[in-house]
């Protein structure tokens, strides 16, 4: 089996392990696959087409994408300080 995941740029490539973290590739965040905010939307049936996913969360940064506010609050409040004041 193979998976697709996202690379530090941000790019594209398969795998033979499946990504441990998910993504939202317009909103531009990372969570955990178990979600419950993405959990939602996906039932819902959004999501999907811009569903993407990361190897680990560090790759997750890199490729330019914050934590989600839900499933990694603490990660989130640290993001959203540096990010008020300037940061990215």
């Amino acid at each position: 089996m193979s998976y697709t995941l996202r690379d530090a740029r941000d790019r594209p490539y398969r795998s033979a392990v499946p990504g441990a973290w998910g993504g939202h590739r317009r909103g531009g965040l990372y969570g955990r696959l178990d979600c419950p905010a993405a959990l939602r939307a996906l039932a819902r049936g959004g999501y999907v087409a811009d569903r993407v996913f990361f190897a680990d969360e560090q790759t997750a940064i890199a490729a330019g994408y914050r934590p989600c506010a839900v499933c990694c609050r603490a990660e989130y409040l640290v993001w959203k300080a540096a990010h008020a004041k300037g940061g990215r």
